[in-house]
């Protein structure tokens, strides 16, 4: 029987470059679908306990799918070791609870178009977060300039005519979402080292999603569904999420967090195109500011992506010499392994 070598195939390039967009198509029409959700359900979108519930009931129900599909295929019941259940926590709080707690209630008051272009900010967030906080990778001149690209793109999609438009609880909580996200990669990028990723990612979603349903609940919030539709709905969402963030975890894994995450640069092009075809919403799409900023942040990704993340530096060329002759060098443990192991 031959054994699945999942460090060989996840670091392929064909594998990241597809799994990373399959990921971002999923999360581009989430935009859209969330916002139908609230239709769906009845979300009253001034109600912040009622946003806050709907999400924890997505994603419990997502954490649901990715242990049930996780316990078949590894024909085990997928449970955390216990010095790893504080490590399931910390993801939990970014990647779940903060992150969609902001993401949601910011949604409501944005256009998906205008929200699924400031969340692509979150891709630049991650880079700097891996360079600065988590110290994985080296901050240079060319990933520098991708973020003023993705910065630009943001500052121009917020120009309305001459005005400067930003509001805390919109544009405000869905940039603190791209914060969240941010820290999140990197502790996932770490933590997957210690913890099976599946198991690891099915908990984080369904201790998450029972925290937001909580505080939802306690706080007065209200979902009522309108037809069998919604549920279909809710499934969609949860599963999009357990697929997406499931295939990220193996990518993060096995891969630089800047190769992974500069994809994310994506989510705006397919957030705008799955608005503008699910909400109509094709007169913001083909307006010129918006043209404009998606241009910034998908060259920002290129610029990142074609030029930032090759590492020049002796050791790395030497690297990469013996890697071409099929000699693989000892890894050295980096320095944060000491601060989060």
């Amino acid at each position: 029987m031959i054994k699945f070598d999942a460090e060989r195939f996840f670091s392929k390039n064909i594998v990241v470059v597809f799994g990373a967009i399959i990921c971002c198509m999923l999360w581009g029409s989430a935009f859209p679908c969330v916002k139908l959700g609230y239709t769906l359900f009845n979300v009253d979108t001034f109600s912040y306990s009622s946003l806050i519930l709907f999400a924890g009931v997505r994603f419990t129900l997502a954490g649901v799918l990715v242990l049930i599909f996780g316990s078949i295929t590894q024909r085990k019941i997928l449970l955390p070791k216990r010095r790893n259940i504080w490590r399931v926590g910390v993801v939990a709080l970014f990647q779940t609870a903060v992150q969609y707690t902001c993401f949601y209630i910011g949604l409501a008051h944005l256009t998906g178009v205008k929200s699924s272009v400031l969340n692509g900010l979150g891709v630049f967030f991650t880079i700097i977060a891996a360079c600065f906080i988590f110290r994985t990778e080296r901050f240079n001149l060319i990933k520098l300039l991708g973020c003023v690209l993705g910065f630009g793109g943001v500052l121009i999609m917020n120009l309305d005519g001459l005005d400067f438009t930003f509001t805390f609880a919109g544009e405000g909580l869905i940039i603190m979402s791209g914060l969240s996200a941010a820290m999140a990669a990197g502790f996932v990028k770490i933590f997957s080292k210690y913890e099976n990723t599946t198991t690891l990612c099915g908990w984080q979603f369904f201790c998450g999603g029972i925290a937001l349903v909580i505080i939802g609940a306690a706080a007065g919030g209200s979902i009522r569904p309108a037809s069998g539709a919604s549920f279909g709905m809710l499934f969609y969402l949860a599963f999009l999420s357990a697929c997406a963030f499931t295939l990220q975890g193996y990518l993060l894994k096995y891969n630089p967090v800047s190769k992974v995450a500069v994809f994310k640069s994506t989510n705006p092009l397919f957030g705008a195109l799955f608005s503008a075809i699910i909400l109509g919403e094709r007169e913001q799409l083909l307006h010129y500011t918006t043209l404009i900023a998606l241009a910034l942040v998908c060259g920002g990704i290129l610029v990142i992506n074609l030029l930032g993340d090759r590492d020049h530096s002796p050791q790395a060329r030497l690297r990469r010499e013996m890697m071409r002759f099929r000699v693989r060098l000892p890894q050295r443990r980096p320095k944060y392994y000491k601060n989060f192991a």
